[in-house]
């Protein structure tokens, strides 16, 4: 059986014999792969009435299990702090976080959130969880392990170039 990604390959063998173009099965490979993952998920998230960075907002304020200032959460979520403010004003208006000021500086604040925010967001990572292990069942335990440790390799060496 052959892929998307192979029918290329078979392509550029036939008229670019003196090109190695193993690299494109991985990277075009991965490319595709996340379009599909990312179509999945950001279903699963819109079925909570939420983007993807809404979702990774609400989900950092539950994984820190702490309130977190709106630089902890541009750096966690890779926004500008202007991209942050307009998200955090939007969640803040749907009832799902709200802000503390600081007692120290009137300028800072911390966010939290509400208990319909830790609701929504324990019922869309449950689902979104649930979409992930759907998304790997053509992979048995071991190669999900294999497939990890890759990624994780590759990552380790290739993270830095994240802007």
């Amino acid at each position: 059986m052959q892929d998307h990604v192979d029918k290329l390959l078979i392509q550029w063998q036939e008229h670019r014999p003196d090109l190695d173009c193993s690299p494109m099965g991985i990277i075009g490979r991965m490319y595709r792969a996340h379009r599909i993952m990312t179509d999945s998920i950001n279903d699963v998230f819109k079925g909570y009435g939420l983007s993807q960075v809404e979702f990774d907002i609400l989900a950092s304020l539950r994984r820190a299990g702490e309130p977190l200032t709106p630089t902890q959460l541009y750096h966690t979520v890779m926004l500008s702090s202007g991209a942050m403010t307009a998200r955090l004003d939007k969640l803040t208006d749907r009832g799902l976080i709200y802000r503390q000021p600081s007692d120290d500086d009137r300028r800072s604040c911390k966010v939290s959130l509400t208990e319909e925010g830790q609701a929504l967001v324990d019922q869309a990572v449950t689902a979104h969880v649930a979409n992930e292990h759907q998304m790997l069942t053509a992979l048995d335990k071991d190669e999900q392990a294999q497939l990890a440790g890759l990624l994780r390799k590759w990552l380790l060496a290739n993270e830095s170039a994240l802007k």
